[in-house]
């Protein structure tokens, strides 16, 4: 595995490998203000949320790597302390980065990128009507990290008006990540589209309050597979018991189950080899419990043969 420690590679290495290894990364597109009424837009990636009583975003406006200095954004929050965190969109991709260009001071990234101010409610940055949403923010802090290139500016905000574009919503009134057609930073020029086909839902013990069996309560037959991948046994793991001999009749007529036990009974290792391969096709199809059962079918069949 390679090492790496700061200091004894460029800071343009280093900053590379950072931004590759977290990722991917929201973007926050930041409409500012300056005393004389300069309007400022531009996106961030080093960006996320830290709270919601109160709302807290925090995002990085990082000073330039070839010269120390500090981004328009960070001047802008130092002068007047607010700020509009829009959250964009694939359709609005290029034009944010038309927004991410270096351009003078006073230069109105709205004007450049072709988007929309419209105003905002209780601060003075415009928002950027094309964002499905709009969070109008108030500079709580700025924690700058060192005054070295490429250090990082924390702008902390308290969100105090959000605004959603209601054909993001779902019929019960929360965003539906189906709809936000989000975009995320990777490295370098590398970006991701957060699509149908790549959202899936994994079970939250936060939500439900539950408490899986975990792998140390697995049996060693299971936790030790061949078969198995890591996230294949942690599905079964999240399950809140292990299913009982009794519940396991019902296995028998099944037909895949019946065909390996008519061809591989008198085969222990390749009954195992079968049944544990039968039991990921099911956790790839999220039947967890029944492939739970078809893995314990194995697993009462070894305690037979100890027997």
């Amino acid at each position: 595995m390679l090492t790496i420690k700061p200091g004894e590679i460029p800071i343009a290495k280093l900053h590379d490998h950072l931004l590759a290894a977290v990722a991917p990364r929201p973007i926050a597109f930041v409409s500012t203000i300056d005393k004389a009424g300069n309007v400022n837009l531009a996106p961030f990636s080093f960006f996320n949320v830290f709270g919601s009583n109160p709302p807290t975003l925090i995002y990085s406006p990082a000073r330039s790597g070839k010269t120390g200095q500090t981004k328009h954004t960070h001047d802008n929050v130092l002068e007047v302390a607010e700020c509009v965190v829009n959250i964009g969109h694939y359709d609005m991709l290029y034009q944010m980065n038309l927004a991410a260009g270096m351009y003078p001071k006073g230069v109105d990234e709205f004007a450049k990128s072709g988007l929309t101010p419209i105003p905002s409610q209780l601060v003075s940055p415009p928002r950027v009507a094309e964002a499905f949403v709009q969070m109008e923010c108030k500079v709580k802090q700025v924690i700058e990290t060192s005054q070295l290139g490429s250090a990082g500016n924390l702008i902390i905000c308290e969100v105090v008006a959000m605004h959603i574009n209601e054909q993001v919503l779902d019929e019960h009134g929360s965003i539906d990540p189906f709809k936000m057609d989000y975009v995320a930073r990777l490295s370098k020029q590398f970006w991701c589209r957060v699509g149908e086909d790549n959202i899936f839902t994994v079970p939250s013990f936060k939500m439900h309050h539950e408490v899986g069996l975990g792998f140390d309560q697995l049996p060693d037959g299971i936790r030790h597979s061949k078969y198995l991948s890591g996230n294949d046994i942690a599905q079964i793991a999240v399950s809140e018991r292990i299913p009982e001999e009794k519940e396991l009749f019902d296995m028998g007529p099944v037909p895949e189950i019946k065909m390996i036990v008519e061809k591989y009974g008198h085969d222990f290792v390749a009954f195992e080899r079968e049944m544990h391969l039968l039991a990921k096709q099911e956790i790839e199809q999220l039947n967890i419990w029944f492939a739970f059962k078809i893995l314990m079918v194995v697993e009462f069949t070894r305690e037979g043969l100890i027997q």
